[in-house]
């Protein structure tokens, strides 16, 4: 993968100065067009063999996530069980591509999934408002990760960012990044959560999106799905086209993942449509695009279902979250 040298692209030494200054400098979002695209793409219709695609590749991308105090062993374990088989009574059903718990739960993740593909992804960063010290954030991603984690989702210090303190934020994700590093020199894939539905205008959002990559995430996602505003598709199209840009920029491709409030596979669908009109084919892949869901993973299977035999099965075909 190229590396990118963070000075060059700002264009001096990295500073809080420098670092407004090159995102006060990104162009300003057209709000109007930006929506108005996002309920364009939004209306378009897929044949039946592109829905049954389309279907199959949103269960390969699911990031399926228990995030609750309530968390037990036994609750994780079923929901690992549930993404090694999403319906026993069809095996070609593929796979999601990742289980998302606390951190101290990986552990549990990684014993019942076992040598499967399944990755495990662990919140850090005292998750969800980001509320500690560094040195508690740091700690909460390394233990994470020694637990065996494959991929860290941490969340920004909005406050701090709001404040115009964009090199504290920076230097937070660059560490983080560090503690995602593991002894034999590989490193657990580090997706930073910017919590779009906080950050207040379109110009933040592409500002936070900007900064994180620069930072070197290597996703950006945009919520905790704990605030009342979590992803929604003018946002997600936003933020695909900062990946697309940047990687037009430097030769270096970040994914992006929505979370928070995607129940349907008709939702789904939607946002698959802007990747490809957005991004492109080379976003469509888990590598590249992950949905953060708990529940979206029953509807698609019955859509499925659907598709395959003519009808719905009873409301016990799919387990209910």
């Amino acid at each position: 993968m190229p590396i990118i040298d963070p000075e060059a692209i700002v264009g001096s030494r990295i500073t809080n100065q420098s670092l407004s200054r090159w995102l006060h400098s990104l162009p300003g979002v057209d709000k109007v067009g930006l929506e108005a695209r996002a309920a364009a793409l939004s209306t378009r219709s897929i044949k039946t063999t592109s829905k049954a695609w389309a279907l199959d590749m949103a269960i390969s991308m699911m990031d399926l996530t228990t995030l609750e105090g309530a968390d037990t062993k036994e609750r994780v374990r079923s929901l690992c069980l549930k993404a090694l088989t999403p319906d026993p009574d069809d095996l070609t059903t593929p796979q999601p591509a990742a289980i998302c718990v606390y951190g101290d739960m990986v552990k549990h993740a990684k014993e019942a999934l076992g040598k499967s593909k399944i990755q495990v992804a662990a919140v850090a960063t005292a998750f969800p408002s980001g509320r500690a010290s560094l040195a508690v954030k740091l700690l909460d991603t390394k233990d994470a990760v020694n637990a065996g984690a494959d991929e860290i989702d941490m969340v920004i210090d909005r406050g701090a960012f709001l404040s115009g303190q964009y090199l504290e934020v920076y230097k937070l994700i660059q560490a983080v990044k560090k503690a995602c590093e593991r002894k034999d020199g590989s490193h657990a894939h580090l997706k930073v959560i910017l919590e779009t539905g906080e950050l207040e205008t379109y110009d933040n959002i592409r500002r936070a999106s900007y900064l994180a990559m620069l930072a070197g995430a290597d996703f950006i996602k945009t919520s905790t799905g704990k605030v009342s505003v979590n992803a929604t598709l003018p946002t997600t199209l936003l933020m695909l086209e900062a990946v697309r840009d940047w990687y037009d920029e430097t030769k270096i491709q970040i994914g992006v993942k929505p979370a928070g409030g995607i129940r349907t596979s008709k939702d789904a669908i939607k946002y698959l449509v802007v990747v490809k009109e957005i991004a492109g084919e080379k976003w469509l892949t888990p590598k590249y695009f992950r949905f953060g869901a708990s529940s979206l993973l029953n509807d698609v299977l019955m859509q499925r279902q659907k598709l395959s035999t003519g009808h719905y099965s009873g409301r016990d075909y799919v387990s209910v979250d």
